[in-house]
């Protein structure tokens, strides 16, 4: 595990990673918090990125269960939760197989496809909200603790369920907010098992964490105030931007 960084240019990379995610937890176009870890890694390696950003994702996750409280929808998480922590034990067993690199270009193929078909279906006929379909969910759920565990990339895999059901801003971040929250705390087990959580890593979760309820509340704050057609166009819009930076990594790093 790689020491502590002191040098500026750690935390000239973390601190706006930890702002970006923060405001992502706030609910302000959740896509922005998949860049935490790739802008970290700028300076570090992703793997230490990760179990730095860990336990300050737990503690954002608990300003927005505040923040968004009263807000969820159950069936949806009924059928996505039981596959994220399949997901989640796969992504632990494989810890040593499989590489972030291999999972943002899976990630990033997925994603595109995803942005591809809703820009089809906005512009080509009127988009009919989707149905609960629970088996697609369990097999999203998976995906999404899989790639949560191994990059904290579940997002997508959640979107791409999600999404196409046209929830309420409010509904969908409130059910996003409950099932990251229950992911993360999940991820905490094995990150420890690993070795992830060596003193270093803690010392950088500590110094960055004051950042994280700021820019949460900061993010609660501001989606409240977008209405539905700007939420849904600014949370594809930066599903768009990271699906394009996971596949530049994921591209750069078989072929390098």
């Amino acid at each position: 595990m790689d020491a502590l960084p002191t040098d500026p240019l750690f935390y000239a990379a973390a601190i706006p990673a930890v702002i970006l995610v923060g405001l992502a937890k706030g609910g302000l176009g959740g896509a922005m918090g998949f860049l935490g870890v790739p802008v970290m890694a700028l300076a570090i390696s992703p793997i230490q990125a990760a179990a730095i950003l860990l336990p300050i994702l737990v503690v954002m996750d608990m300003v927005s269960l505040w923040s968004w409280r009263g807000h969820y929808h159950l069936p949806t998480l009924a059928v996505l939760l039981p596959g994220a922590l399949v997901g989640i034990g796969l992504g632990w067993l494989t810890a040593a197989v499989v590489t972030p690199d291999m999972v943002r270009l899976i990630l990033g193929v997925v994603t595109t496809l995803f942005v591809l078909r809703w820009l089809w279906q906005k512009y080509a006929r009127s988009e009919m909200a989707a149905p609960q379909r629970p088996v697609l969910g369990v097999f999203w759920g998976t995906i999404s603790g899989f790639t949560s565990f191994v990059a904290h990339a579940g997002g997508p895999p959640f979107q791409v369920y999600v999404l196409p059901q046209k929830l309420a801003p409010a509904l969908y971040v409130g059910t996003s907010v409950i099932y990251f929250a229950v992911v993360n705390a999940v991820k905490l087990v094995p990150y420890f098992a690993l070795g992830q959580f060596d003193t270093a890593n803690l010392t950088a979760s500590a110094i960055l964490l004051p950042l994280a309820p700021i820019a949460t509340l900061a993010g609660a704050y501001i989606v409240r105030r977008l209405n539905a057609d700007v939420f849904y166009g600014l949370t594809y819009a930066t599903v768009m931007i990271v699906a394009l930076k996971l596949l530049w990594d994921g591209i750069a790093a078989m072929t390098g």
